[in-house]
């Protein structure tokens, strides 16, 4: 993969050496998320995309990614970065303005006190991630349809979709997970995961060497005991124990065989006997190693 020419410097400017460490970083990072972008097409010809940007390490890379690599994509389509102020206390409004500025990148803010209302509707220590998420994710489809946005992209990456797969299956008894690209439930809106490819511990060290002005998250981010700061537990310490673990989920995620869960929508269990007899004499069947028969 060509190089392509390095963004200007964000707030505050990168020293020589960082610039030097972000550079080799970088490159990595777009191949990873041109990948994922190229494998699940996320992004086409005339698509107006609508990246999501919270002020966190995630989305700043996300739309850092973005950008280099829309510089040499075939196509052409258009990047909007999308900030939704929640009116959180003490949230820097002014920061995130001045970041895109500096950038030359177009963007809109999303004015609308979620927090007031999670606040009000949470009981005091309750976690309020789930209300939280909904309606963030209505204000932000909302703003979507407005504004004839083709694509809205997240900045979840590979870490998130194995905490989520692991949360479903162990919190709501679900072989569920968070897909790099899918419709939302009422059919008018395309989510795309370009990060679906990195860990996060590379864009940790990105946004790092990039010095990104991180706005922290005082609402859900400063809540103890959360189940999906427990499951990142798990996954960090099965990583450490066991290098690659991470990896191999979201692989498996990738390479789904209905035939060996027991999903009756997903299998037709009741045709098995059926095959069998209908199979001709000359095709063996083999023990596969788990118990089962195939020809």
């Amino acid at each position: 993969m060509t190089d392509v020419l390095s963004l200007p410097d964000p707030l505050p400017r990168v020293p020589r050496e960082a610039g030097a460490q972000a550079d080799v970083l970088a490159r990595a990072l777009r191949r990873q998320v041109g990948q994922a972008i190229a494998d699940y097409g996320m992004i086409g010809a005339g698509d107006k995309v609508m990246v999501c940007l919270s002020g966190g390490k995630d989305s700043y890379t996300l739309l850092d990614m973005l950008l280099q690599l829309q510089r040499r994509a075939p196509v052409p389509f258009e990047l909007v970065a999308v900030n939704l102020d929640q009116k959180q206390p003490g949230f820097p409004a002014h920061v995130l303005p001045a970041y895109l500025e500096r950038l030359g990148v177009a963007y809109q803010i999303i004015e609308q006190d979620t927090y007031s209302v999670v606040s009000r509707v949470i009981p005091e220590g309750r976690t309020q991630c789930s209300l939280c998420s909904r309606l963030r994710r209505g204000a932000l489809y909302q703003h979507a349809a407005r504004h004839g946005f083709t694509r809205i992209a997240l900045g979840h990456h590979r870490d998130d979709m194995a905490a989520t797969f692991l949360m479903n299956l162990f919190h709501h008894a679900k072989l569920s997970g968070m897909p790099p690209k899918l419709r939302s439930d009422d059919g008018q809106h395309v989510v795309i995961r370009p990060l679906a490819y990195v860990r996060e511990r590379d864009i940790a060290q990105y946004a790092q060497a990039r010095r990104f002005p991180i706005i922290p998250c005082t609402l859900c981010g400063s809540q103890p005991n959360l189940q999906r700061r427990q499951i990142g537990q798990l996954l960090a310490q099965w990583d450490s124990d066991h290098p690659g673990r991470v990896d191999q989920i979201a692989r498996a995620l990738a390479s789904v065989e209905p035939s060996q869960l027991a999903d009756l929508d997903l299998f037709d269990f009741h045709s098995l006997e059926r095959r069998h007899r209908d199979a001709p004499p000359e095709t063996p069947l083999a023990d596969d190693g788990h118990g089962a028969l195939h020809s």
